[in-house]
């Protein structure tokens, strides 16, 4: 028998550690048992927005095992303590989980292997997040990628390995024997009579359980079937305009597959094998099939350069990966450091207003109540917040970063920590300092005729477009008239842009009037 250990893997289909643990790769290992941990140390940087769509994508992957007459192990400890006298008392002959890359997961990974080795239980710790390693693409120096458009030509470049094969009943512990090993009191017993605690066939706990209140927000669904329902709904239609819709928010145009990969609940193989069939259809499509099937960045137009725009997508996924894995301390420190540091300017009550979405810019204000109502933002929205928090209301870009650590269900650490160093201007291939997104300009462009803002705040509804896309520009008059309950502007951008400037500026150690 193997033990399973899920962690940011919640399926049971292209999954390279449980297909190492069942012997469905071919190497006459299994049947296993799966189980997952709930780790304190891990639940100490969660929120209850994750939780719940972390039991939500349990309750998924525990069906998936009983439809093939298994079940899910689920226990509550330190994972090198109870993953140890699992083992055991299951009688187990191998432990078996796929690496994660932040530095938390690395010292956790380090911990248990130390107490599996001290217990004399084999393991085997497999590839499966990424399709290419953070360790498989560098320069031609040898040092890790920085500048992403260098790193997307040779992730493109490599193979990437087919989807993992899939389990089925024979490849797994029956149900029934989980349940006499482990017994129905939350307790497993070991060799020598000890009980290890909090251990329980299929029984997840409420959010409550574990220190958590219900989220407000709607979560959206989860699990294997969700996920490629979502992913086959988008790549029929949507993928074929993507460069051309994604950054417009009120059309739906993205694929909305963020939740699902952060947990794991597609394996990345088997979405980026959907992409191809794709660029296949788009070729079709265009009659442009080339003989090797590989296009020059930048010289399609169309279906396939929507189609390639979307996989971009994945490879950004993979090169904030990388970076975090490289850099464990950009979830906490600048990336690139400047000479003199930022004087963030942290306004309490500025940042406040941004967090409730009363900012009075009407898009700032849309992405931030879309974030409380769904747990989820558009992916330009979300620059566009970024830019206001840090180049308008001058605030350190720690204060979004652990904002949406808090309320979004799909918060990753590597693309988050990526995303607000990014517009920052402290990150890896980072926008220029000087570059400043200006909130009522973003809002008329990708929401020229303010669906997206009504949706989000009701008080604009009202209003005529050209009106909302004017807001900063009213008097306090026209503004009471139009609409009494939505806030005036808290800052004046064209002023709080020049105060960005000179920021940077001192900064880097230059004269702020040159």
């Amino acid at each position: 028998m193997e033990l399973f250990w899920h962690r940011r893997d919640l399926r049971v289909a292209d999954n390279v550690g449980l297909a190492a643990a069942t012997g469905t790769r071919d190497d006459g290992r299994g049947p296993a048992a799966p189980v997952f941990v709930f780790d304190p140390d891990v639940l100490d940087h969660a929120s209850d927005v994750r939780v719940r769509r972390l039991l939500d994508g349990l309750a998924a992957l525990r069906d998936d095992y009983r439809d093939r007459g298994s079940d899910l192990l689920v226990a509550r400890g330190a994972p090198e303590t109870v993953l140890p006298e699992l083992a055991a008392a299951l009688d187990a002959e191998r432990v078996v989980w796929n690496r994660d890359y932040s530095g938390l997961a690395r010292e956790r990974d380090a911990g248990v292997r130390t107490a599996l080795n001290d217990a004399g239980i084999d393991r085997e710790v497999l590839h499966d997040a990424v399709l290419h390693t953070p360790e498989s693409i560098r320069t031609n120096a040898g040092d890790p990628y920085s500048v992403y458009s260098y790193y997307w030509k040779k992730w493109t470049d490599r193979v990437a390995d087919p989807p993992a094969p899939t389990p089925d009943a024979g490849d797994l512990v029956d149900a029934g024997d989980l349940t006499a090993a482990v017994g129905t009191d939350g307790g497993a017993e070991t060799d020598g009579g000890a009980a290890i605690d909090r251990v329980a066939v299929g029984d997840l706990p409420a959010p409550a359980d574990l220190g958590f209140a219900e989220p407000e927000a709607d979560v959206g669904p989860a699990g294997t079937e969700a996920a490629r329902d979502r992913l086959d709904d988008f790549l029929s239609e949507a993928v074929f305009s993507y460069d051309a819709e994604r950054d417009y928010p009120a059309r739906e145009a993205t694929s909305r597959m963020s939740a699902f990969l952060k947990y794991g609940e597609i394996g990345v193989r088997e979405a980026y094998e959907a992409t191809k069939d794709a660029m296949a259809m788009a070729e079709e499509k265009t009659g442009e099939r080339d003989e090797g099937g590989d296009h020059e960045d930048g010289d399609d137009e169309g279906p396939v350069a929507a189609v390639e725009e979307y996989q971009k997508q994945l490879a950004w996924r993979e090169f904030y990966t990388q970076v975090l894995y490289h850099n464990p301390e950009v979830v906490t420190e600048n990336y690139k450091e400047y000479e003199e540091g930022i004087a963030w300017r942290d306004d309490p009550d500025e940042i406040a207003a941004w967090k409730r979405g009363e900012t009075g810019y009407p898009i700032v204000d849309a992405g931030m109540r879309q974030l409380r109502e769904e747990a989820f933002m558009h992916n330009r929205v979300r620059m566009i917040v970024a830019s206001f928090l840090t180049k308008d209301l001058l605030a350190d870009w720690r204060h979004g970063y652990d904002y949406f650590r808090e309320t979004l269900a799909d918060h990753d650490t590597a693309n988050d920590s990526g995303g607000w160093q990014w517009a920052a201007s402290t990150g890896t291939d980072a926008q220029p300092y000087f570059r400043i997104f200006n909130p009522m300009t973003q809002g008329e462009r990708y929401d020229p005729d303010a669906e997206y803002i009504k949706r989000y705040v009701p008080e604009l509804r009202g209003l005529d477009a050209d009106l909302i896309h004017e807001w900063h520009e009213l008097s306090p008059t026209q503004r009471a008239n139009a609409a009494p309950n939505y806030p005036a502007p808290i800052v004046d951008h064209s002023e709080r842009r020049e105060e960005a400037l000179a920021m940077y500026k001192r900064a880097r150690g230059e004269d702020p009037d040159e």
